[in-house]
């Protein structure tokens, strides 16, 4: 750095994760609601594998299978949000020291839906895999009203009734979190985040409806970004039999 004239100050964030969030299509949330009414047909309960404490929380792996109509959302959408993740944030720093730029394969290992109830929570917690995604897919009331209940202005926490955050330590060692307000308005929204990322949904109240969201889990072997290096070009995917 050449010294000038006059001392200069600018602020320099430093490095860190983040998270990529879209909105699906029309198509893509249509097809996502009918895998959900087709897993809920033969339904396959994962709660006591799940940390929710939730209703009911159904595998949505054989229901993917048996649909075609859904695979462009995988191998579109996740495939672009993938390569997106890896494009801004590195994978060097998801996975360890290795810099990969050309075919990324991956695995989708779990994928479920969630009905949430009045009360209910998710608490806080992080996934399997190297990256996780949440779609909320139903969402009965607005932050907003939930804020005014009298549960919420008994608290000094009214901002978080009914929402869904990420938690993280900061560079002093302290815990902050990144708050996604709930709402009609977050319907077919996707957030693609680090699986280790701890995240957490509060229960919300006064309200009769289920908040349903889908969530998933994409493995991504660090083998076949050790034994591909070169230019970004594409990702491919599969939908795996592994659950976790």
């Amino acid at each position: 750095m050449t010294l000038g004239e006059k001392s200069t100050l600018y602020a320099q964030p430093l490095p860190d994760y983040g998270v990529v969030e879209g909105k699906l299509s029309k198509y893509d949330y249509d097809q996502l609601w009918e895998t959900i009414k087709l897993a809920s047909q033969k339904p396959i309960d994962i709660k006591r594998s799940l940390a929710g404490v939730i209703s009911t929380s159904l595998d949505l792996l054989p229901a993917i299978r048996e649909r075609q109509k859904i695979k462009p959302f995988f191998s579109e959408f996740i495939s672009d949000a993938i390569r997106m993740y890896c494009t801004e944030y590195g994978t060097i720093r998801l996975l360890g020291d290795i810099e990969n730029q050309t075919r990324i394969g991956w695995d989708l290992s779990s994928m479920w839906v969630n009905f949430q109830r009045e009360n209910e929570f998710n608490p806080l917690h992080d996934h399997a895999g190297v990256l996780s995604f949440v779609i909320w897919m139903r969402v009965p009331y607005e932050s907003t009203d939930q804020e005014k209940l009298d549960i919420a202005q008994r608290s000094n926490s009214k901002h978080d009734v009914g929402n869904f955050a990420f938690s993280y330590s900061d560079i002093l060692g302290s815990t902050r979190s990144f708050l996604y307000p709930m709402g009609k308005d977050k319907e077919g929204m996707v957030v693609i985040f680090p699986s280790k990322l701890k995240h957490q949904v509060f229960p919300f109240y006064n309200c009769k409806e289920e908040r349903v969201s889908i969530s998933g889990n994409l493995d991504i072997p660090i083998k076949t970004l050790a034994s591909q290096i070169g230019g970004l070009q594409f990702f491919t995917g599969s939908v795996g039999d592994n659950e976790s």
